[in-house]
């Protein structure tokens, strides 16, 4: 894969502009937090539908309630396991979530029993959408929470940003490293990825994190460490994930959200896939 010059420079100035926007997002305060990653995971649900549209004949039949309701589903979904702290009046956001949420996916089940459109198998493709999108998102509200109340403060930035900034910089080194050197397929799913490219990724990342991050952040180099390297594998493979979907769909971007990147789950679809493990491996720590 020879590298592109001018691709290149599209694709760092839009990676700029969206770093901004996401830093800002992350560290402003809990609110802006919440706003970002829940219009994240609308992009990411709309795009994800209009795959499987695109994948499974039946599923580009589904009704427009189905549609919608399943994007409001998922955003009620992030409301829903927002932090607490989240008020508005006396209680938390979370706590009408819950309620609306519930009453949402009744009111869309029946008018699709009613009216005889509902399909299982439909319904299944959006509920593993729901997995797949809104809660490995949600989780996100989790890692906050972390370090939201330490004795420096609210750091509740600190295992989001070391995540997301783990990945980033897998991708970026993975993609230089392997236009200029990689000369070994990774996968048939994303022949424009290589093995060389892909382990200069992940070392490289895990690396510089894990010598730079704690610098800053009072958190334990290991725990660092085994973050850094486990949001750089598994992100990777988030991405041949979102890759076999779109090769699966036969289009070369799930939308068109930033020039040289494509869509939302272009964007994410390393992160989709990471938060989890990184999730369930503070847990397993801590």
């Amino acid at each position: 894969m020879a590298f592109n010059f001018s691709t290149f420079r599209v694709r760092a100035f839009s990676a700029i502009v969206f770093a901004i926007i996401m830093l800002g997002g992350i560290m402003y305060n809990q609110w802006s937090f919440f706003i970002l990653f829940t219009v994240i995971q609308i992009g990411c649900l709309y795009e994800f539908q209009k795959l499987m549209a695109r994948i499974e004949p039946n599923y580009a039949t589904i009704s427009s309630v189905h549609q919608w309701g399943t994007l409001l589903i998922g955003t009620l979904f992030m409301i829903g396991l927002s932090p607490a702290s989240l008020k508005i009046g006396p209680y938390s956001i979370a706590y009408y979530g819950r309620y609306v949420l519930l009453a949402v996916i009744a009111l869309v089940l029946i008018i699709e029993l009613v009216t005889r459109k509902f399909n299982f198998k439909a319904v299944t493709t959006s509920a593993v959408g729901l997995i797949y999108v809104s809660m490995g998102l949600s989780l996100f509200f989790q890692l906050r929470s972390i370090m939201a109340d330490s004795i420096f403060g609210d750091l509740g930035f600190a295992f989001p940003l070391l995540l997301i900034i783990s990945i980033w910089i897998n991708d970026t080194a993975a993609y230089i490293v392997g236009s200029v050197i990689g000369r070994t397929p990774l996968s048939s799913v994303s022949p424009n990825k290589t093995w060389e490219g892909t382990i200069a990724g992940i070392v490289i990342s895990v690396f510089l994190i894990t010598k730079t991050f704690g610098a800053y952040i009072p958190i334990n180099q290991k725990v660092i460490f085994l973050v850094s390297l486990v949001a750089a594998v598994m992100g990777t493979l988030g991405d041949l994930v979102e890759s076999k979907l779109k090769r699966l769909a036969g289009v070369k971007d799930s939308g068109k959200m930033m020039p040289g990147h494509g869509g939302f789950l272009d964007r994410f679809d390393s992160i989709l896939l990471a938060t989890p493990f990184v999730w369930l491996l503070i847990q397993l720590l801590h």
